[in-house]
């Protein structure tokens, strides 16, 4: 019998992906993950700029390349994504 060369992972839930992006960022900007909410603006509610948003798309995709093979974010869709939420359901359109 072969070996196994990567854990198996069930899917991951929008709840799993909302608490990736929501701790990745809370680490990014140093603030506590309570203080995101789904709904938050990463400009306007969270004052993320695009460097901030660059290292959390770098953190999504590592996060979620360990589960899913290939997942990118691409960087054409980079500037859609507004808010939390357009984060969130990104995310879960590319790997559901």
């Amino acid at each position: 019998m072969p070996a196994e060369t990567h854990l198996t992972q069930g899917p991951v839930s929008r709840a799993e992906v909302f608490a990736i992006v929501r701790d990745r960022l809370a680490d990014i900007l140093e603030i506590e993950p309570d203080a995101i909410e789904e709904g938050a603006s990463f400009r306007d509610d969270l004052d993320a700029d695009s460097l901030a948003l660059i290292e959390l798309v770098e953190a999504i995709e590592e996060e979620l390349s360990e589960r899913t093979v290939g997942f990118r974010i691409e960087d054409d869709d980079l500037e859609d994504l507004k808010t939390v939420r357009d984060a969130v359901d990104y995310v879960v359109g590319r790997i559901g």
